[in-house]
């Protein structure tokens, strides 16, 4: 699938296609919404450039929520016990 950009919304977003396609990738990887691979892909980069993008925009590599952190704390109790 492609998609089209106009030349209008490019020069009002003062991006260049391929910074545009960027922080396209940079928000779906961020919501959760495309792996560290597709979002590396759709920013037509590698993998390891794509992560050093991550840390210069502060993006975390890994989700970890209240819920993750609760379920962490219950199996090290399982396992103390």
């Amino acid at each position: 699938m492609s998609v089209v950009i106009s030349d209008e919304i490019l020069q009002t977003s003062q991006l260049t296609p391929r910074e545009f396609c960027q922080e396209i990738a940079l928000f779906l990887f961020q919501t959760g919404r495309l792996t560290i691979g597709y979002a590396s892909q759709l920013a037509d980069m590698q993998p390891n450039t794509f992560r050093q993008l991550l840390k210069q925009r502060n993006i975390p590599l890994y989700s970890y929520d209240v819920e993750d952190f609760e379920l962490d704390l219950k199996n090290l109790r399982e396992l103390g016990s």
